[in-house]
C-alpha cells in the first residue's frame, strides 16, 4: 500500500490522507478546474450555503474508496495495487464535467450525445493526467475504465463495484456532502456503517443483513435529498435556466464543440456566466442572456403546473425518457397558449440536467444483493425488496411532471397545461 505524503482538511471526514501519486494528480490543472464548477448548480439559491463545488467531493469519494478498498485487501480479494489504482480512479471520476455540473450535461448529451463519464475517459488519456498515472505505474486505459465502473480485467468486478455499484463511494460521498453544505439534515448517511458491513458473495459485493436499518436509512436519505433538494421546484427552476440559456447560445459560444482536450478545461461556470451575458443581439440571444440574468439576480422561472405520473398514464414511458415526447408536449401546450414554445419547459425526473434520479422499480441500480449468514462465513444472497418493505414502498415514488414558464406567461400556460395533462391530484405537490 502506497505511503500517505499529506492531508486535507475536510467537513466531513475531518482529514483526506493522499499519496504522492493523488498529490501530482490533485495540483494538476483538469482536477484544479473542478473548484470552479459548482457541485449543485441551483441549490445555492433555495439553500444559501449550498455553493460547494465538485472539488472537494471528488476527494471524498478517493477517501472512501480507500476505505473500502482497504476492507477489500484486508480480506485478499486485491493487492496493493489495486489499493492505489482505485483510489486513482475515485478521484478522476468527475473530471469530465462541465460548467454547473449535471446541467451542462443535457445540453451535451443533446448535441454530441455524450456524458460526463465519456469526458472523463477522454480526459484522462489526452491530458497530463495520462503522463502522471503512467508513471505512477498504473495503465491510464485501465484507470479510465475503472474510473466510471467498466474495467473489463482481473478483479475489476469488486473494483467496479466500488465506484460504480449498488450503494458505491460516490453516492455515499454526494448525500452527505449535499446534505451539509446545504443544511438539509435528511441526507445522513452512517458511511462508518455501510463499508463495514459490506461483504463479498460470489464476486459480488453485497450487504451484510445486521446492516439493513443503516441501508433503509440511506436510501430513505437518498429519498428525501431528492425530494427536498434534487428536485425542489425552485432548485430545479434555476438549473432549467442554466439549461436553456447554454442550450441558446452553443452555436454562438461553442460550449458542446470542443476539439482538444484545452477547449473543454476553459469551460468553467463562470466562463458560461460571461460569456452567455456578452452575447449581442434579439432572439435567442436575449432570451438566453434575460435567462442567465435571472439566474443571477433569482429571478426564476415559474412552476406552472405538477402532476403525479402513475406507470399505468399514457405519457409515462415515454415522457420521463424522451426529449422528443416532452418537446413535442411543450409545442401542444404552447400553441394552446398561443404563446412560442420556447416558453414552455416540461421537467421530469429523469432528464440528463438532474444529478440523481429517486428510486425506479427492480433495475439494477435498486436490486441491492443482501447477505444473510447461513452458516459461518457462508452467506445466502437476497434482495432488498424482498427483506425490506421501507425499500419497496419508495420505488417510483416521485414520477412527477412540471411545467415551467416565465411570469409573462404564468396564466396562459398554466390553462393550457391543465388541457394537456388533466388536473393534478388534489393538494399535490412535491416541494414547496
Amino acid at each position: 500500500m502506497s505511503e500517505f505524503v499529506g492531508e486535507i482538511r475536510d467537513p466531513l471526514y475531518k482529514y483526506v490522507t493522499f499519496t504522492e501519486p493523488e498529490k501530482l494528480l490533485i495540483d494538476s490543472p483538469p482536477v484544479q478546474r473542478l473548484r470552479r464548477i459548482k457541485q449543485l448548480a441551483g441549490a445555492h439559491l433555495t439553500y444559501a450555503s449550498g455553493e460547494h463545488s465538485r472539488f472537494p467531493h471528488v476527494l471524498g469519494v478517493m477517501h472512501l474508496a480507500g476505505k473500502l478498498g482497504k476492507k477489500l485487501l484486508e480480506g485478499n480479494y486485491i493487492g496493493k495495487d489495486d489499493w492505489q489504482k482505485l483510489r486513482i480512479a475515485a478521484l478522476l471520476h468527475d473530471v469530465g464535467h462541465g460548467p454547473f455540473s449535471h446541467v451542462y450535461e443535457e445540453v451535451l448529451n443533446k448535441y454530441r450525445k455524450m456524458t460526463h463519464e465519456d469526458v472523463s475517459r477522454w480526459l484522462i488519456l489526452n491530458t497530463e493526467l495520462r503522463d502522471i498515472v503512467s508513471k505512477s505505474g498504473f495503465s491510464p486505459e485501465e484507470v479510465c475504465e475503472l474510473s466510471v465502473g467498466r474495467l473489463a480485467s482481473g478483479k475489476s468486478k469488486l473494483l467496479n463495484q466500488v465506484i460504480s455499484g449498488h450503494f458505491d463511494v460516490d453516492m455515499m460521498d454526494y448525500l452527505v456532502r449535499d446534505s451539509h453544505h446545504t443544511g438539509v439534515e435528511y441526507g445522513y448517511v452512517d458511511v462508518e456503517r455501510l463499508i463495514d458491513s459490506v461483504v463479498v458473495v460470489d464476486d459480488t459485493l453485497a450487504m451484510n443483513v445486521n446492516a439493513m436499518v443503516a441501508l433503509e436509512s440511506f436510501f430513505i436519505a437518498r429519498y428525501m435529498m431528492f425530494k427536498a433538494v434534487y428536485f425542489h421546484r425552485t432548485v430545479r427552476a434555476a438549473e432549467i435556466m442554466v439549461c436553456k440559456a447554454m442550450d441558446l447560445a452553443n452555436d454562438a459560444l461553442g460550449l458542446t464543440d470542443f476539439k482538444t482536450s484545452e477547449d473543454f478545461l476553459r469551460l468553467d461556470d463562470q466562463y458560461v456566466v460571461s460569456g452567455i451575458m456578452s452575447l449581442k443581439g434579439e432572439g435567442k440571444h436575449k432570451y438566453a442572456r434575460d435567462l442567465m440574468s435571472g439566474y443571477n439576480d433569482r429571478r426564476l422561472l415559474k412552476a406552472v403546473f405538477e402532476t403525479f405520473l402513475h406507470h399505468e398514464h399514457k405519457l409515462y414511458p415515454s415522457l420521463l425518457g424522451r426529449f422528443d415526447i416532452r418537446e413535442r408536449l411543450a409545442e401542444e401546450i404552447a400553441e394552446i397558449a398561443h404563446v412560442d414554445p420556447e416558453y414552455v419547459i416540461i421537467d421530469v425526473p429523469t432528464v440528463p440536467s438532474l444529478p440523481y434520479r429517486p428510486i425506479y422499480g427492480k433495475s439494477s441500480e435498486t436490486e441491492i444483493p443482501m447477505a444473510i449468514e447461513s452458516t459461518p462465513r457462508s452467506y445466502e444472497m437476497r434482495s432488498i425488496f424482498e427483506l425490506s418493505p421501507v425499500v419497496s414502498s419508495l420505488k417510483g415514488f416521485l414520477d412527477v411532471a412540471r411545467v415551467y414558464t416565465t411570469a409573462e406567461h404564468r396564466n396562459k400556460i398554466q390553462v393550457a397545461a391543465r388541457s394537456v395533462f388533466g388536473e393534478p391530484p388534489a393538494a399535490f405537490r412535491v416541494s414547496y
